[in-house]
This record gives C-alpha cells, structure tokens and sequence, in this order.
C-alpha cells in the first residue's frame, strides 16, 4: 500500500574512497532499475523512494567486485622500504590517473597524478599484507566527473615484503586408500595466513620406520595428490606445507593410516553350484 505512493526515487552513486570533500548529486528517476557504466573502483549506492510526505530511509548496497581480463594496461610496482613505486606499460597520457590502494574496501586510499611522469610513488605499505592496486585513467579530472569519465587502465596486487604461510593447508583427509596407495585431499591455506605470494605446496609422507619420502611439489591451484608406491600392510603419515619466494611455511599431518595387506582387486569368491543328476 505504501509503495502506490511513491513518486519516485533519489540514486546517488558513491565512490569509496572518495577524496572529493562535496557529496554525489542526486539522480532522481521513477523506474526501479538504472544503468551506470563505473569502473573498477569500489562504489555505494544509496537508495531511498520519495512522496508528498518526504523522502524514505536511504537503502545501501555495495557493489561486488568483479574481475576484467582484457584491461588495456600492465601495472608494475617495485618495492622501496615502505614505499612502492608504480609504473605502467604500454605508455598513455590522459589529462590524469586516479590511483586506488589498499587492503581491501574499508582500507582504501586514493590519490590523483596530474603530472605525466610515467610512474607515481605510493606510501606506508606494512610487511606481509596483500595490497591491491588499481590505476583508473580519466580525461575529465574535477572531482564530480570521475564516475562519468573514470575507465580503469589496469590492476595489480603487491606484497612490500614476503613472508613465509604462518599455518599450513587444512583439512588434510586420506581417501581410497589400496595396498599400494592412497588419494590425499586439502583445503587451500586462507588468503589472510600466506603473507605472501603462494607458490605452491610440498607433500611427502613418512612410514613407522621414520623413513620420510622425497618431497613432491605441486601447483598453488592443486589441492589432491595420488600417493603411490605405497607398501603394503604399512602405517604412513602424510605432511603438507605451503611455499612462497620467502621460504616454507609449517607442516599440516595427517592422521595415521594403514594400507591394507590385500587389495580390493586381489579378493576373489567361488561358487559352487551343485550338479542336478
């Protein structure tokens, strides 16, 4: 009932951060859906409906980041202590790049290079913490102007100093296990404990004599590998640990398990079908 009210509703879009000191103007429309080309940049809606009465509570909704493959520019950025230094390839020149840095929404900062140097210095980056960069490029530099004009030219992410994962993978689980092997499964190491960037893992195992297999390295993106060469009748013990350029983070154990003296193929059962005479 008091939606046949509503005369219609006030949009703003809002661009987090926003260095801009003025608030964004009001779109007013009557349909409940709009179009906005944005950028990259992370953004906030703010909704409310309007009538004779007044205007309504303003609803908030933070649009998700989302991922482009073909940007048009390769960012690069070099560590300088607690600096970083940002260059771009290939070479462009708008009238001004709008720079976006930080550790995730609620700790983004923003600056904006109206000088064509071809590469810009950002500061006070801390240790062991993933940064994502992103460069936007824009013809129309006031500040009102950047939703309109801001195209985003290329994104990175950055760590000013590696570390070592401070914990291993999770959930270590050994399944289909045969007398001469067994499938080991993982769960990833989580973002917030890498500290770097992951390279990969190592596996290797361990019988009850303490004799300890060679290590295996896998790919980042593998989270299972097929254990073969197993004894049979055998205790065994599988470690896992994460590695990134810095070194190798803790071992995760597994439980213990045991491969079977027989396997499943070798079992075998006779029927005897009684003669009819």
């Amino acid at each position: 009932a008091q939606s046949e009210n509503v005369l219609g509703y006030f949009i703003n879009v809002e661009r987090i951060p926003n260095s801009c000191r003025h608030l964004p103007n009001h779109i007013s429309l009557k349909d409940t859906e709009i179009l906005v080309n944005l950028s990259m940049a992370n953004y906030r809606v703010n909704i409310s409906a309007y009538n004779e009465a007044g205007e309504s509570p303003r609803a908030i909704y933070i649009v998700p980041e989302f991922s482009v493959k073909d940007l048009p520019g390769q960012i690069h950025v070099k560590s300088q202590g607690t600096n970083a230094v940002v260059t771009w390839t290939p070479e462009y020149n708008p009238k001004c790049f709008v720079v976006d840095w930080g550790t995730g929404k609620e700790d983004m900062h923003m600056k904006i290079i109206t000088t064509a140097t071809g590469n810009f210095t950002l500061g006070n980056f801390q240790p062991y913490k993933l940064y994502k960069i992103m460069v936007h490029a824009s013809d129309v530099c006031q500040c009102e102007s950047f939703i309109k004009y801001e195209k985003t030219f290329g994104v990175t992410h950055f760590y000013s100093v590696e570390g070592v994962p401070r914990s291993g993978p999770t959930n270590v689980t050994i399944l289909n296990i045969t007398k001469h092997s067994a499938l080991v499964k993982w769960t990833k190491i989580a973002a917030e404990d890498r500290l770097g960037f992951l390279q990969g893992y190592r596996i290797s195992y361990t019988d009850s004599s303490r004799k300890t297999s060679p290590a295996v390295t896998l790919n980042s993106s593998i989270t299972s590998y097929h254990l073969t060469g197993l004894k049979e009748k055998t205790t065994y013990r599988v470690q896992v640990s994460g590695f990134t350029n810095a070194g190798e983070g803790p071992l995760t154990l597994s439980q213990p398990f045991s491969t079977p003296k027989y396997g499943i193929v070798e079992l075998s059962m006779h029927l005897h079908i009684p003669s009819m005479n």
